[in-house]
């Protein structure tokens, strides 16, 4: 491989990568609270974090007091699929998939829970139309497709009269979108992403809609002790006062409340999407500046502003493979290869946990990869 001259400065926080996603700036384990540790998350104390977890999250999400938070196993595809588990059946349901996790909903709808749903499709980088959607039945959709780099561009398209649920993975969109939660019925996320949190862990949210749902439908097929969330015809209320199913980490609780005191402190919601926007926008320009770099999501509305995919002109599977390689072996970017099961690309984080010098001193250090494998 021919030598090609490196640049002089790195990242200083070359984590790029899209889940688990760089911890936030001046993030330290010694700087996490300890008091929980070791004890029971029964006691007092287990409560009084869990419970506090979920205030923060409803407090940085603008979460409106209709709506239930709840800590669950599984991350977020544990979250989802308890969702799914638990409410539907109840009547058709419409699967919607442009990338890997929302096909792997429609695998669960088709092939575990055996529910025939309308599958609505698009290729990585594209959404399909989204009109039309039949909100008379339950609505399967990822809001940000991490391993696509496409997102809804908006709520507008749920219909503020459907007779379904809406569900929503929204696991690398919450804490870096404005979401209009009017429009969503079940939502889930795990802290890995935005928040920059340890994985295990997923997060359920619920709508009044969804409660009625829980309260008035049973399901045909068994349910998992961890997946229940109604006793005796009732919601389990525990579950999302800090009571959870089954044990959770206390570590990655408190990790979790690091990060979102440390969202509270940059003005919240607010503070999050900023950063993300300008992550994003230092992206943008890198890709503009070249010619063998473009974006998988054409689109600009309905790109991420989180999980930014990238095409590279001309390369394959293995091509990407020694990219990233390249990168990881000089410091100069973790995990930046696409997903294995997308077109051959890049993908960068660019959520509000990494920084905005670190996207920029990244753009050189692309070149230099590029330049070196070309030349090899």
């Amino acid at each position: 491989m021919t030598e090609h001259t490196k640049p002089a400065a790195k990242p200083q926080r070359p984590f790029f990568s899209s889940g688990p996603c760089a911890k936030p700036p001046g993030y330290s384990p010694d700087k996490l609270a300890t008091e929980s540790l070791g004890r029971s998350h029964r006691a007092k104390i287990g409560k009084t974090r869990l419970q506090y977890s979920i205030d923060l999250m409803r407090e940085v999400l603008q979460l409106p007091d209709t709506h239930r938070i709840g800590i669950v196993p599984g991350s977020d595809t544990g979250a989802f699929e308890m969702a799914m588990w638990t409410m539907l059946g109840a009547r058709p349901v419409t699967a919607m998939a442009w990338e890997s996790f929302g096909e792997g909903w429609v695998t669960d709808a088709v092939k575990q829970l055996k529910i025939d749903p309308t599958v609505i499709r698009a290729d990585y980088g594209q959404l399909p139309d989204l009109t039309q959607v039949d909100w008379s039945s339950d609505v399967l959709f990822t809001w940000n497709g991490t391993t696509s780099g496409v997102r809804v561009p908006n709520a507008d398209w749920i219909a503020d009269d459907r007779e379904g649920l809406s569900f929503a993975d929204a696991t690398s969109a919450v804490f870096a979108y404005d979401i209009d939660w009017s429009k969503i019925d079940v939502a889930t996320f795990s802290w890995q992403k935005v928040l920059g949190g340890e994985g295990g862990h997923g997060v359920l949210i619920l709508g009044p809609r969804a409660v009625e749902r829980l309260e008035s439908y049973t399901p045909a097929w068994p349910l998992p002790k961890v997946f229940r969330l109604v006793s005796k015809g009732k919601l389990s209320e525990g579950i999302f006062k800090g009571e959870t199913i089954n044990t959770p980490s206390m570590l990655a609780v408190e990790d979790a409340i690091f990060a979102l005191e440390w969202a509270k402190g940059l003005g919240g919601l607010s503070g999050l999407k900023a950063r993300s926007d300008a992550n994003a926008a230092a992206l943008d320009k890198i890709v503009a500046e070249r010619d063998w770099l473009g974006h998988l999501a054409a689109d600009p509305a309905s790109r991420s502003r989180t999980s930014v995919c990238l095409t590279v002109e001309g390369a394959d599977a293995d091509f990407i493979k020694q990219f990233a390689a390249l990168l990881e072996k000089e410091g100069a970017a973790y995990d930046i290869a696409g997903y294995r099961d997308a077109p051959a690309g890049l993908r960068i984080w660019c959520g509000a946990t990494v920084e905005t010098a670190d996207i920029e001193a990244l753009g050189p250090w692309l070149d230099w990869a590029y330049a070196s494998l070309k030349a090899a």
